[in-house]
């Protein structure tokens, strides 16, 4: 049945400019192949053997999240992303790296997060989601006490929380909301540790843009 009162989309368009043909081939060939299962699933039963469970919430071109199961081909990585050209994009990198350990939704984080069981992820990234600028739209920003409360349910305890963002508003809001969750702990020590990229980041196309309005913040939290 449908929602009569669904949440509002926290993401902009789903398409751009066309799929260009190698990206297309992989949406209907390794799509179907790498996408989570629909309906209520357990990620370890698809890696048992994984080290940690990643997911990536908006992962854009794909660049971080293939970058980072790349390097760590111990874990199971999760993505979620409703914008079908950088969901074409991500199979481009998952089959020049022939990445075994990443599974990929395509739609909204949102449904996906409902299908995960409690406390099953290890680390959960949100980097630059859609800032929604105009004062009027700020109720679609993703950060939400409702989204973080799920998110919070499903880290394990220590498991972290990586939030990144190049508006200066949104960071406010976003450092409030989650700081707000008593399940939540920042781990800011010194100034340093929001401004300037964790050691293991990986820098995104959208990043050198410099859309926003700042330089970017970066908030990191651990499951209580």
């Amino acid at each position: 049945m449908t929602d009569p009162h669904p949440p509002l989309r926290t993401f902009g368009r789903v398409r751009s400019r066309v799929i260009k043909p190698r990206q297309a081939a992989l949406m209907t060939s390794l799509l179907p192949e790498v996408s989570v299962p629909e309906g209520p699933f357990d990620p370890r039963t698809l890696a048992p053997d994984a080290a940690e469970i990643w997911l990536e919430i908006g992962f854009g071109g794909g660049e971080h999240m293939a970058a980072q199961a790349a390097r760590r081909p111990d874990i199971l990585s999760l993505g979620a992303e409703p914008f079908l050209n950088g969901v074409a994009s991500a199979l481009r990198h998952i089959e020049e790296g022939r990445l075994a350990n990443v599974r990929l939704h395509a739609g909204d984080a949102r449904d996906l997060m409902a299908a995960l069981p409690d406390v099953c992820l290890d680390r959960l990234f949100i980097l630059f989601p859609d800032p929604w600028p105009k004062l009027r739209h700020n109720k679609r920003r993703l950060i939400q006490p409702d989204f973080v409360a799920e998110a919070a349910r499903l880290l394990k305890p220590g498991g972290r929380l990586r939030f990144a963002t190049d508006w200066a508003d949104y960071a406010d809001q976003a450092l409030a909301t989650l700081g707000g969750s008593t399940d939540l702990l920042w781990l800011a020590e010194r100034s340093a540790d929001w401004t300037a990229p964790p050691a293991d980041h990986v820098t995104t196309r959208y990043e050198e843009k410099k859309l926003g309005d700042c330089a970017p913040i970066w908030l990191e939290f651990a499951r209580r």
